[in-house]
């Protein structure tokens, strides 16, 4: 089953284990997630579940006031997890919790990255610096050439180059999930996860290790 949850990174800890062993984990709350709509192979031509994280929002669209009302539902962040064929069991309304996922399980966590505003070659892509020598003057962190001659005659699209750094979308894959507090909604993943702590993430089981 491809149920995800929506969860908001709560920040990074640590757990001990009975040996001794202390692992990294990022601790993420799912609670106050509903099913708020439900896509059908008949209707849409795929099955699907629309997850609603509530969420405080001052500045929603007339259609999106009238949505949350025809369900009876609290506004909230939406997002859509596919589902295989016949596995549509949920009712539009229904409460999402922790459970639906188990300790040990595997899981793709996706959310957008920390933004590090504008960064060089040599932060943003991990170029290797120019000679430190007299004879180099001030182009000690530049990243060299980067056209051709007369053929192409230009720069190629996609060239690696200094610009944006971060505040992508991203998605880690195969995290294992090493506790959970079901009376709370908070699931401990190992390792670290994309955003910045208060962030909203996405996070379905495992397609690489079902």
């Amino acid at each position: 089953m491809s149920i995800g949850l929506i969860g908001k990174k709560s920040g990074m800890s640590r757990l001990f284990l009975e040996d001794g062993e202390s692992i990294p984990v990022t601790a993420v709350s799912v609670c106050g997630n509903f099913v708020a709509d439900i896509r059908t192979s008949d209707k849409n031509g795929y099955n699907a579940l629309v997850v609603s994280k509530t969420k405080k929002h001052n500045n929603l669209k007339k259609a999106q006031k009238e949505f949350f009302k025809k369900i009876d539902i609290n506004p909230g962040s939406l997002a859509e997890f596919k589902l295989d064929d016949n596995q549509v069991t949920h009712e539009i309304g229904e409460h999402l919790t922790a459970d639906i996922f188990e300790v040990g399980q595997h899981v793709d966590v996706t959310g957008i990255s920390k933004g590090k505003g504008y960064a060089g070659v040599i932060k943003r892509h991990n170029f290797a610096m120019q000679d430190a020598t007299h004879g180099n003057s001030l182009a000690h962190r530049a990243h060299g050439s980067i056209g051709q001659c007369q053929t192409p005659g230009r720069v190629w699209k996609g060239k690696k180059m200094s610009g944006h750094m971060g505040n992508q979308q991203k998605t880690i894959q195969g995290l294992k999930i090493v506790d959970m507090d079901i009376e709370n909604n908070v699931i401990y993943i190992k390792g670290a996860i994309p955003g910045f702590n208060g962030s909203e993430v996405k996070i379905k089981p495992s397609i690489k290790k079902s």
